[in-house]
């Protein structure tokens, strides 16, 4: 999938007004913070909100980098960690919840998250573990190696310091409004990329925070993730194409995601979604017609030789398409010594 390319550190808010595609946010006192990460999708969108109360939407990834840079783009706002009144996450992932912690014991500041993400957030580490353990067992029964699951169970172990827990404050829930001095905002839960994916709109502007719901230059990856209490399989990507159809219905002039630029025609976007993985499916099915396969077979057969570190990205993919063709009875799965295959129906 292609990157986008972020700005270098230091070259934010540099451009032209007329050049940068967050003026209009930043005219309306919201503006981005480009934060590094040591994630492929590249440098995460903070969100400054310069309003009362002060708030940050996410925080970044866990590390001393992460922070200075933090820090230092708030200077540029004239504004500091201590001086953040409220952080608000859009989701659970280590990119955008890993300095939350920090920054409220800095600060103060209250932190709020959609109610479901509230045992992930502060069970982080106990969380991530029963993660592991969740993304092990849906591997090896999809068909990865036992050498691959393993060390792909090492790679998350080690990216786990970039997460951290933090305490939840304000428990939000699906339909509230934030209110502030300036702008309310109303809070919509849209899990598929993640179990805990939430929205915030500002009617008034027509905008909406929106995290890695809908991304701009890649398709956000409904990762097969477990949900909080429940250890069934969901079905994700299914999940993440309703959660893209409500947002469809809204009326917006500008969304600002967690990556990439701002989108400022979000119905013709989510519209190519919806083909992409159309046609993701129709092309699944062809390949499961001409013999089953497992879903890492599948992923094989699409990508060739997988990196450690995407086998599980990939598998998510495959899954999420194979849900689409089982729910509309056109394969179906057999299952034999513990391992799923698809086949045509």
């Amino acid at each position: 999938m292609p990157l986008h390319a972020e700005p270098e550190p230091g070259s934010v808010g540099c451009l032209p007004v007329s050049d940068d595609p967050f003026a209009p946010a930043a005219e309306v006192g919201i503006h981005r913070l480009s934060i590094p990460t040591p994630f492929a999708v590249g440098r995460v969108n903070v969100y400054l909100i310069d309003d009362d109360p002060l708030t940050l939407v996410d925080a970044g990834p866990n590390s001393g980098s992460a922070l200075e840079e933090l820090q230092r783009q708030l200077a540029a706002h004239g504004r500091a960690l201590e001086d953040i009144e409220l952080v608000i996450l859009t989701h659970q992932h280590m990119d955008h919840l890993g300095l939350v912690d920090i920054v409220a014991r800095r600060s103060g500041a209250e932190v709020a998250a959609i109610d479901v993400a509230v045992p992930y957030v502060e069970g982080f580490r106990e969380s991530a573990a029963e993660d592991d353990a969740f993304a092990t067992s849906t591997m090896k029964r999809h068909g990865i190696p036992e050498d691959v699951v393993h060390a792909l169970r090492a790679v998350s172990a080690a990216f786990r310091g970039w997460g951290a827990p933090a305490k939840v404050t304000r428990v939000l829930r699906e339909g509230e409004a934030i209110e502030f001095r300036d702008r309310t905002l109303h809070v919509h839960f849209r899990p598929g990329h993640s179990p805990t994916d939430t929205v915030f709109e500002d009617r008034e502007r027509r905008m909406l925070v929106a995290g890695d719901h809908l991304l701009k230059h890649i398709s956000s990856n409904p990762l097969i993730s477990r949900r909080p209490g429940d250890d069934s399989r969901p079905q994700s990507l299914v999940i993440y194409l309703e959660s893209l159809a409500k947002t469809r219905a809204m009326d917006l002039d500008l969304v600002l995601p967690g990556h990439g630029d701002p989108i400022d025609a979000h119905r013709e976007l989510i519209d190519q979604r919806f083909a992409l993985h159309r046609r993701r499916a129709d092309k699944m099915l062809d390949l499961i017609g001409k013999r089953p396969r497992t879903a890492y077979e599948l992923a094989q057969e699409l990508w060739g030789n997988i990196a450690v570190t995407q086998a599980y990205l990939t598998l998510s993919e495959v899954l999420g398409h194979t849900d689409i063709l089982l729910n509309e009875g056109r394969v179906r799965e057999v299952e034999e010594d513990g391992v799923v295959r698809f086949e045509a129906a």
